[in-house]
């Protein structure tokens, strides 16, 4: 076996999701396994390249996981960029940040993979898309949802035919995300700043719009309901902070096709449900409820028939009414399973849609989100092209 190595500059790797998805169970666990065999004799070899602004931390970080705290360590992403050993440049920066370090990237000739929103808006999010057409280079958007088993377990059952019609898909997603006064918080409290690119809207309906693209069809129309349930939270210095951002949304889409999809988004919700996110897809063959890992599914013909009485107790569980759907296969890390596609696809030139583009459309439904949420009304969602 010949192994080529593929060099990846990694900025923003300090944070949770650049460090435990994409770094440790993505290219380090890539290593781990000897690399990744492209069929034809070759292993592609990752080579991460952390970059950031906390030289000590990126340190500290390499140091942890064998790489060399120096030659694999930068500050200066300019100068990364302008080394001709590096291949790809991944960004899992904070949103404000992102769209200015992948236009130097792509000006750089290096094929970008990013996680999203690609943008702070539309705009930027298609000039992403057009530079890196223009440029020649290969480019994706992680869009890691579509790859949990619990999904790949629904689509196995839409594309097999198991639920007839497809009239509606109802999803849930959320937890309690404590507000830092006094229990801390799980999650950053710039994702509570709108001026800062925070908010629900901006951080979750770029994923249903590939969720919904991917397994039912295109989104066609969105009305929404943005909020901010909870005014006031505490920064990680223990200071309290206004919450200027949505913390809720509560959106329905059309489809192409003509199913209606309707989520719910929440960082103020408490979870009585079996997974943080579910989705249930009722057809006229039948119903499925998915969640990251599981999926259950009642056929038509072992549909009960439920009678509406409220004077009396119910006497049967739901919920054991429905039949696990099996595995039938070994699911990788969802992170992991989209970064060697995306590996293949610069190696082989393999296939490979979830570009800049499939990114722009996440965004543009972010922010015909919050216009809906503004003006009360429901809005079309035009078809983006190049």
């Amino acid at each position: 076996m010949t192994r080529k190595t593929v060099r990846i500059a990694m900025n923003g790797v300090t944070g949770r999701m650049g460090y435990r998805q994409h770094l440790v169970r993505s290219l380090l666990a890539l290593r781990e396994q000897g690399g990744l065999d492209l069929g034809d004799g070759t292993v592609l070899w990752p080579e991460p390249l952390l970059v950031g602004r906390r030289e000590h931390v990126l340190k500290e970080m390499a140091e942890r996981h064998g790489l060399d705290p120096v030659a694999d360590v930068s500050t200066d992403l300019d100068a990364v960029l302008a080394d001709d050993r590096v291949d790809i440049y991944f960004d899992a920066q904070v949103t404000a940040a992102r769209e200015e370090a992948i236009k130097k990237a792509v000006a750089a000739g290096k094929h970008i993979y990013t996680e999203k929103p690609t943008a702070t808006g539309l705009a930027g999010a298609l000039e992403l898309a057009r530079l890196a057409e223009a440029a020649g280079v290969k480019h994706g958007v992680v869009q890691d949802k579509i790859f949990l088993p619990g999904l790949l377990k629904l689509k196995r059952l839409i594309d097999g035919g198991f639920f007839g019609r497809i009239l509606s898909v109802r999803g849930e997603f959320g937890y309690w995300v404590f507000e830092g006064d006094w229990q801390s918080a799980q999650r950053p409290s710039w994702n509570y700043r709108s001026e800062d690119g925070g908010g629900i809207v901006v951080d979750m309906f770029p994923h249903w719009e590939y969720v919904l693209h991917e397994l039912f069809g295109a989104v066609r129309t969105v009305q929404a309901q943005a909020t901010t349930h909870i005014p006031t939270r505490w920064d990680e210095q223990g200071k309290p902070y206004e919450a200027t951002a949505d913390d809720a949304a509560y959106g329905v889409f059309q489809l192409e096709g003509g199913a209606i999809a309707q989520i719910n988004s929440s960082w103020a919700v408490r979870v009585n449900r079996d997974e943080l996110v579910e989705f249930q897809v009722d057809g006229t063959e039948g119903s499925a409820v998915a969640g990251l890992r599981n999926c259950r599914a009642q056929h038509r013909s072992a549909t009960p028939k439920p009678v509406w009485n409220p004077d009396l107790p119910a006497t049967e569980s739901f919920r054991e009414q429905w039949q696990e759907v099996p595995d039938n296969e070994e699911f990788d890390n969802g992170f992991k399973a989209q970064w060697e596609l995306f590996l293949r696809h610069v190696a082989l030139d393999e296939p490979w849609r979830w570009d800049l583009l499939a990114g722009a459309r996440g965004v543009q439904l972010a922010e015909l989100g919050l216009k809906s949420s503004a003006e009360g009304r429901r809005l079309d969602v035009p078809e983006l092209s190049l």
